[in-house]
């Protein structure tokens, strides 16, 4: 069973979870807004993501007999000042998600709660995956910014990426 300490962090990480999926969305949005439709779908693939994340410890709460609190979710920022920003957001954002995740992790330990330190083993290893994604886009965004044609072919390549549930036998 899960101590009360414990399930009010992990209620907490599931809101944040949604939360960072509106993020997500709203980058999207921005994006779309823009005429950049490949890197939106780059986002709204990231908010689906998210809400992956949000439903893996969701149903772990219910698996130690746990109760799920869901909150208001606070309106994310919809403007951003170009396509340098909106990543440097996103990567600040994946750095503050490994914050939390990590406190998350520091908890169980201390409470020697097993079952929760290999739950979130695996969301500390997709941390390492998702802040380096980021990190890598942000460089490159960096580097075509100013360049239509570096851009549009990054814009390309975004629209590539396919949603794939990485939670499902995780």
């Amino acid at each position: 069973m899960l101590s009360k300490n414990l399930l009010n962090e992990l209620n907490e990480q599931v809101n944040f979870e949604f939360y960072s999926s509106y993020i997500y969305l709203a980058m999207a949005g921005y994006c779309e807004s823009i005429d950049l439709v490949g890197v939106a779908n780059f986002f709204r693939v990231q908010a689906k993501d998210e809400l992956d994340h949000a439903m893996k410890l969701y149903d772990y709460v219910y698996q130690k007999n746990g109760h799920i609190e869901l909150k208001a979710i606070e309106k994310p920022e919809a403007d951003y000042d170009g396509m340098i920003n909106v990543f440097e957001r996103a990567y600040e954002h994946e750095q503050l998600i490994t914050r939390k995740i990590y406190a998350l992790a520091d908890i169980a330990h201390e409470e020697r709660e097993h079952a929760t330190m290999s739950l979130l083993k695996w969301f500390i290893d997709e941390q390492v995956e998702e802040e380096n994604n980021f990190n890598n886009l942000l460089r490159k965004i960096r580097r075509v910014e100013d360049n239509p044609a570096g851009l549009y072919l990054m814009d390309d390549e975004l629209a590539k990426r396919v949603y794939i549930n990485t939670t499902a036998n995780a």
